[in-house]
C-alpha cells in the first residue's frame, strides 16, 4: 500500500518529511481513515506515511485560561474521558461518543476527524458551534486559523502539503453557556451521520443573548444555520419560539441527496432534530443521558503515550519488525506494508484475529495493542514495532481459559464462531476496567463487534456472568 513507512519522535521530524515527500506524503495517527482509502485504491500518489503516534505529549488535552486545547493525537476516547472536556465542552463530548466504536476511538483523532472534511463527520459540528481554531504548522512556522475558514469545499481544506494540524483550541463554556450535540444515524451505533446538529446558547436569565446552530451532513461542508440563530436572540426558549428556530433551521440548507436518505427526508429531520436540541437546553437536560462510567477500554495507560521513540525509525522493505505478542519477543522479517491483521496471521502465524470486514466494521480481529483494544484491520504493522501486542491466544493464562472465554462456552455464546474472538477480546478488556459491568455497559462494549448469528443476548449473558466470576474472585 505505501512505499515507505516512517515513525518519528517528534514535530520537527515530521514536518522535514513531510517538506521532502509533500504531496507523496501523509501523517498517520488513527489511520481509521487512510489506510481504507489506501486499500481501496483512493489515495493514488500517496507513497509515505509519517507515523507521530510515539510523539509523547501531543495526545494531552489542557486548559489555558478560558480556551481547551487538543494535542494532534488526541482520540475520541480521550475526549470522552475527560472530565475538563464533559464540562466545559459537552458538544464535543457528545460528538465523540458518538463515533465508531471503542475500538476505533482508541486509535481516531480528532486531528483527523477534521482533517478528512468529511459534512458526516461528527466532531466538525461541535467544534464549529464552539468557535474552534486551528494551528497549522510547518518547517515555516505556525498559522491558527477560525475552522470555519479551514473549509474550502466538499473533503477540501486550506491544509498545504507540508503542514500538519497541531492543536485544536476553543473556548471553554462559561457558566451562563449551554451546549448540546444529536446525531441521526441508521443504526445505534458504528453509523454515519444521515444528519447532526451542534446547538451552543449563551443566556442571560431565561434571554438568549448567543446563539450557534450547526449542521452536519446536509450540505457539502458543516454550515450553520444562520437565521434560525438570528431568531433566538433576544428572546427566552418559550415553545413558539422553539418551533421557529426549528422551522428556520430546516428552512436554511439545500440538503443532499444520497443512499442514507432523500433530502426531503434530511430537511424533516433538521427540523426534528433542532427543536429537540433547544428543548432540551430550556431544560438545562443536556447531559441527561450522557453514561456516567463509559466503557473505553483503553487499558492502563489509557491510551497515553508513555516512552517515546529515541529516535527516527525508517521502516525498510528488509529490516524485521521486533514486538511481544502475548507475551513473547518475535522477530519476523516481514510485513512492513501490511495491516496488523494480515502480519499477524499471515506473518506471526496467529490466525484467531479473524478479518471479516477490513474496514473496521465488524470488530472480528480486536486485539490489544499497547493495552488499548484496537482493530487489527486498521493499524499498520509497522505500528508493532516495539510495541506489545495482545491476541485471542493471549487470554489463555497458565493453562487456563480466560473466565470470559469459560463463560462464552458454558452459556452457548459460540455460534458460527467466526466473530467470537473479538468479542471474547472486547469483554476481556471491559472486565480489567469494569470487574463486574452492568448490562449497559457491556452492550456499549461490544458496539464495534458484529455476530451475524444474531447471538448477542447469549454473549452479552456471557460477558455478565464472566464479570461475576471475576468481582466474586477478587
Amino acid at each position: 500500500m505505501w512505499t515507505q513507512y516512517y515513525s518519528v519522535s517528534s514535530i520537527a521530524e515530521a514536518l522535514e518529511l513531510l517538506a521532502e515527500h509533500r504531496e507523496r506524503a501523509r501523517i498517520i495517527a488513527g489511520g481509521t481513515d487512510i489506510l481504507i482509502e489506501m486499500e481501496r485504491g483512493q489515495r493514488a500518489g500517496v507513497e509515505a506515511l509519517v507515523d507521530i503516534t510515539r510523539v509523547p505529549g501531543l495526545d494531552q488535552i489542557t486548559r489555558r485560561g478560558d480556551q481547551i486545547r487538543l494535542g494532534p493525537l488526541v482520540t475520541h476516547n480521550h475526549v470522552v474521558g475527560s472530565p475538563l472536556v464533559v464540562e466545559r465542552g459537552l458538544p464535543l463530548a457528545q460528538a465523540s461518543w458518538e463515533v465508531g466504536a471503542p475500538q476505533i476511538r482508541n486509535r481516531a483523532t480528532i486531528a483527523g476527524n477534521l482533517i478528512t472534511a468529511s459534512p458526516a463527520n461528527d466532531t466538525i459540528s461541535p467544534l464549529l458551534a464552539l468557535d474552534a481554531e486551528v494551528t497549522l504548522t510547518s518547517r515555516e512556522g505556525e498559522r491558527t486559523l477560525r475552522l470555519a475558514d479551514f473549509y474550502t469545499g466538499l473533503r477540501r481544506t486550506v491544509m498545504r502539503p507540508d503542514e500538519m494540524l497541531t492543536s485544536i483550541s476553543f473556548p471553554a463554556l462559561a457558566h451562563d453557556e449551554r451546549g448540546i450535540f444529536l446525531k441521526l444515524g441508521l443504526r445505534r451505533a458504528q453509523a454515519i451521520s444521515v444528519v447532526n446538529v451542534a446547538v451552543v446558547l449563551g443566556f442571560d436569565g431565561d434571554t438568549v443573548t448567543r446563539a450557534a446552530i450547526t449542521l452536519g451532513c446536509v450540505a457539502p461542508t458543516v454550515v450553520h444555520a444562520t437565521v434560525a440563530e438570528q431568531s433566538l436572540l433576544g428572546r427566552s426558549l418559550t415553545p413558539d419560539t422553539i418551533h421557529e428556530a426549528a422551522r428556520l433551521a430546516a428552512e436554511g440548507p439545500d440538503p443532499i441527496d444520497d443512499v442514507r436518505g432523500p433530502a426531503v427526508y434530511r430537511t424533516e429531520m433538521v427540523k426534528v432534530m433542532v427543536a429537540r436540541a433547544l428543548r432540551a437546553l430550556a431544560q438545562n437536560a443536556q447531559a441527561a443521558t450522557w453514561p456516567q462510567h463509559p466503557p473505553m477500554l483503553w487499558g492502563p495507560n489509557q491510551s497515553i503515550v508513555k516512552h517515546g521513540l529515541p529516535q527516527q525509525l525508517t521502516h525498510q522493505d528488509n529490516q524485521p519488525i521486533e514486538t511481544t505478542i502475548n507475551g513473547q519477543h518475535r522477530v519476523i522479517a516481514a510485513g512492513q506494508h501490511k495491516t496488523l491483521l494480515d502480519f499477524l496471521r499471515e506473518d506471526a502465524h496467529l490466525p484467531g484475529t479473524k478479518e471479516g470486514c477490513a474496514e473496521g466494521e465488524c470488530g472480528a480481529c480486536t486485539v490489544f495493542l499497547d493495552g488499548a483494544a484496537v482493530m487489527a484491520c486498521m493499524v499498520p504493522a509497522p505500528r508493532a514495532h516495539g510495541a506489545d501486542v495482545v491476541t485471542v491466544e493471549g487470554l489463555k493464562q497458565d493453562g487456563q481459559l480466560h473466565p470470559v472465554q469459560t463463560a462464552f462456552l458454558e452459556h452457548g455464546a459460540v455460534q458460527c464462531g467466526y466473530c467470537t474472538p473479538g468479542f471474547v477480546m472486547a469483554g476481556a478488556k471491559l472486565l480489567e476496567e469494569c470487574p463486574q459491568p452492568t448490562s449497559e455497559q457491556v452492550q456499549q462494549s461490544i458496539t464495534g463487534n458484529l455476530c451475524r448469528c444474531t447471538g448477542y443476548y447469549k454473549i452479552i449473558k456471557a460477558i455478565e456472568e464472566a464479570g461475576r466470576q471475576v468481582s466474586e474472585a477478587r
